[in-house]
């Protein structure tokens, strides 16, 4: 999921501290101070997304009730007959309300993909390997390589979800103290990896299960047959994690660095505390977990390889098809499997997996941790529902993309409008998958008709749902970051968080939508079978 899809603040109280004398006033962080002000009022006012999808919908019944009135049309993308809007406010589109609400959620397309994915990231997270792989990640690591250290492992956190910020946020601090260099930096390095980079990962997350779910729903607007999997953007995720890490590792080394410095002074590190160093370091149980846990990937992935060589495999597609294979179709359930896995055999290993039930009981209180998510499909999966059946997206869909063909706009040039939308908006709706949900509808089959494969609005999407998370106060994590740089610097409030953190967010803006670009150039796929044109 999303940094904010989170149902509660976690840490310290929601509320805006007041501003310290210790603050840097200057006349472009007062201003910035005043827009995140701003911000942060207009988004406390709007209700809880479950609601808002309630809302949403009945806006399309009358929307789609004046429509119908006026006989809106367009014509069918797939070459039949034209698409006449259809009114909610009928006596079909009530019966259509009452009856396939059922359907409507339990067809779904992201539902049975996270929860099948999550079943088995529960065991992973609740037997310790991936707070055990995290901290691995930034124990050892030498001073001249912490940033990038702790960045890219933030890259990679991004597959425990929102656990990420609760365990790597106070470990880079950690982690550049025990270097000898400012734990303030470290916080911000890590809260900005997790948050602003959140949609880059070198490796599959819950995240991509949610987001090709709702990308494949947009896309059957225009074709019923197209198929969005996980690992669609993957090629992307992955270069895009590197390049992230070094843009992050490169402003805090020539900017930031000199920032923290420049602070008025302050008792950061108070002496008669623990410094919890040994937070870093892992006990033997759980260095022996990892090593076998590593082995038991080798061999997985290994077997599944070996399995796909011959022609006739029943793990390769029809004609012998490896992009058009089970594995790659059903990638939800072989990465279920495997974290399952993966976290059954580390803790054997390290003591938190004592007997067969506690496999069981883990994916429970996963689960259980899903209910909020969960919730919310469901006000989700009716308002598209109401979407397609309506006509109205299509519609939409139809006429924005003729209008852009009128007025000469391109793809390219499309994509920076999409850009620039999608990323004011995740300022005030910090729900990623409730913001793709929203806008995905009219801006996917939209660019399908312009020859934008789905899998590329779906790329430049996670670009705007991430930058902007590390300087919105809407994001309850942004206040726990705060809490946790309080425990160094006592005067710091949200003018100093943001000063830290909005250079990195508009660098790693400016650089992901520069790599986006140079990948579309270049014509270089987004995933196994994901062209990017």
């Amino acid at each position: 999921m999303s940094p904010n899809d989170a149902p509660t603040t976690p840490g310290p109280s929601p509320h805006r501290p007041p501003t310290r004398p210790g603050d840097d006033t200057s006349a472009a962080l007062a201003g910035l101070l005043r827009l995140l002000g701003a911000i942060e009022r207009a988004g406390n006012r709007l209700p809880h997304p479950f609601w808002l999808f309630g809302i949403l919908s009945a806006l399309l019944a009358l929307v789609s009730w004046g429509l119908a009135a006026a006989d809106v049309s367009a014509p069918d993308p797939a070459g039949g007959k034209d698409v006449v809007v259809r009114s909610l406010v009928s006596v079909d589109g009530v019966r259509s309300m009452i009856t396939d609400s059922v359907t409507n959620y339990a067809t779904f397309p992201p539902l049975g993909t996270i929860l099948v994915v999550m079943l088995g990231v529960a065991v992973a997270d609740r037997s310790g390997l991936l707070t055990a792989m995290l901290r691995a990640g930034v124990g050892k690591v030498p001073a001249r390589w912490m940033t990038f250290a702790v960045a890219f492992t933030a890259m990679v956190s991004h597959i425990a979800s929102d656990a990420a910020y609760v365990v790597l946020v106070p470990l880079g601090g950690l982690a550049f103290r025990a270097v000898g260099r400012s734990p303030v930096l470290g916080i911000v390095v890590a809260y900005v990896g997790v948050s602003a980079g959140y949609d880059a990962s070198p490796l599959i997350t819950p995240m991509d299960a949610v987001l090709s779910g709702l990308t494949t729903a947009a896309a059957h607007t225009v074709d019923a047959g197209y198929s969005v999997t996980p690992l669609s953007n993957y090629f992307f995720s992955l270069g895009s994690s590197v390049v992230l890490a070094a843009v992050i590792t490169f402003v805090t080394e020539k900017v930031l660095a000199k920032r923290v410095a420049a602070l008025p002074p302050e008792a950061e590190e108070p002496q008669d505390e623990d410094p919890g160093l040994g937070e870093l370091e892992l006990r033997p149980e759980e260095r022996r977990g990892l090593r076998r846990a590593g082995v038991t990937l080798l061999l997985f992935l290994g077997g599944i390889v070996a399995a796909m060589i011959p022609v006739g495999s029943p793990l390769r597609g029809e004609g012998g098809s490896i992009v058009e294979s089970p594995v790659l179709s059903g990638i939800a359930v072989v990465l279920g499997v495997l974290f399952a896995l993966l976290g059954a055999v580390y803790g054997r290993a390290a003591g938190t997996v004592r007997n067969s039930r506690d496999i069981p009981d883990f994916m429970a209180q996963g689960m259980r941790e899903m209910a909020p998510i969960l919730v919310l499909f469901f006000a989700i999966s009716q308002f598209l529902a109401y979407f397609k059946w309506t006509g109205v997206g299509q519609v939409l869909a139809v006429r924005g993309a003729d209008l852009l063909k009128d007025l000469g706009v391109t793809g390219p040039v499309a994509f920076l409008g999409i850009l620039v939308v999608c990323t004011v908006i995740n300022l005030v709706m910090t729900s990623g998958s409730a913001m793709w949900a929203l806008v995905a509808p009219v801006f996917v089959p939209m660019l399908m008709l312009l020859d934008v494969p789905p899998e590329a609005t779906q790329a430049l999407y996670r670009i705007a749902d991430s930058c902007t998370n590390a300087i919105t106060p809407m994001s309850a994590y942004f206040i726990m970051a705060l809490g946790f740089l309080q425990r160094y610097r006592r005067s710091a409030g949200i003018g100093t968080l943001a000063s830290l953190t909005l250079p990195l967010s508009v660098a790693m803006l400016v650089a992901w939508t520069l790599l986006f670009y140079a990948w579309w150039a270049l014509g270089i796929p987004l995933g196994p079978g994901a062209p990017v044109r």
